[in-house]
């Protein structure tokens, strides 16, 4: 036993032994005894991304805190099986820091879990290498994490890579970005558990545009299962909550190939333990880690890396 899972420890307890209206009340006054600038923050926030709920207690709107007190009160459970599947203590420390954000709006702690030595996804101490590698990117926006890639592996690390927008506007730029790479293979499709059609919800942040059953510009969406043939070697995703349902889609790339497994778990509160348990009901052959490279306000940019053992 040491710091970081006596503090898990003690946070599960708290969680455990409070009743889901002690746990909502406790996080609900420390969000109102915080500074005003602090406070005021997370309610623009959470106004312009809508993916956790309304924040604004000038007019008794706590949506997100009462969310966020159901899943950890009807959860603990699942975190507690994160938190032993996670392979290094950093990981676990990043785990701890997401719950005493939560609970407590601890932004020191957050702040030191966010990883500022590698590019985001790509941290060599997990993945050291790649050769010759199929990529597939899910929500490559303008190719940023391509460049990455290349840049921290090397142009001959891959031979052909999927990148995935369904934003055509931004996949025209990344077409610029990546004009000097071969073997780009672009993808103006939304990626789920089957293949159909949904609709762009545009919402005026072109970063976080997302897909809807209704309404909006009509798109193909596909699973990567149907949609890919080649041995994958590497799947990245960002998909503003839709990573779970592309995982289902994914299920056989996953279970056959073992890919790297690079997923963003902070769209939705649940995917912060929903996402590790799908993969590992598919394939047990993974080990698991935390990486953060969001700021100290609130934990975005949290990312699950599952590697074969």
């Amino acid at each position: 036993m040491n710091k970081v899972d006596n503090e898990f420890n003690l946070i599960i307890n708290e969680i455990k032994n409070s009743s889901y209206e002690e746990l909502l009340g406790k996080i609900k006054l420390n969000f109102l005894c915080l500074p005003y600038i602090y406070q005021h923050s997370l309610e623009e926030y959470f106004k312009k991304y809508k993916f956790w709920g309304s924040l604004d207690h000038a007019i008794g709107a706590f949506d997100e805190i009462e969310k966020k007190a159901k899943m950890l009160k009807n959860h603990y459970k699942d975190i507690v099986w994160l938190y032993n599947k996670l392979s290094d203590y950093f990981s676990k420390f990043i785990l701890l820091a997401v719950l005493k954000n939560y609970l407590y709006y601890d932004f020191v702690s957050l702040d030191k879990a966010s990883d500022k030595k590698y590019k985001h996804y790509f941290d060599l101490d997990l993945v050291p290498n790649f050769n010759n590698a199929t990529i597939v990117d899910v929500g490559a926006y303008t190719g940023d994490s391509i460049l990455d890639f290349v840049d921290t592996y090397g142009a001959k690390s891959y031979k052909k890579a999927y990148c995935y927008e369904i934003t055509l506007e931004v996949l025209e730029q990344m077409k610029g970005n990546l004009s000097k790479l071969s073997n780009i293979i672009y993808k103006n499709k939304a990626v789920k558990n089957k293949n159909g059609r949904v609709f762009l919800d545009e919402n005026g942040d072109l970063s976080s545009n997302r897909t809807s059953r209704r309404g909006g510009l009509p798109l193909e969406c596909v699973s990567l299962d149907d949609d890919i043939k080649d041995k994958i070697d590497l799947i990245k995703m960002d998909i503003e909550g839709d990573e779970l349902s592309a995982l289902k889609g994914a299920k056989k790339h996953i279970e056959q190939d073992s890919p790297v497994l690079l997923i963003s778990i902070y769209h939705k509160n649940e995917h912060l333990w929903q996402i590790a348990k799908f993969i590992s009901s598919v394939n047990k052959n993974y080990k698991y880690f935390l990486r953060y490279y969001g700021g100290n306000l609130y934990p975005t940019e949290l990312v699950l890396f599952a590697i074969k053992k």
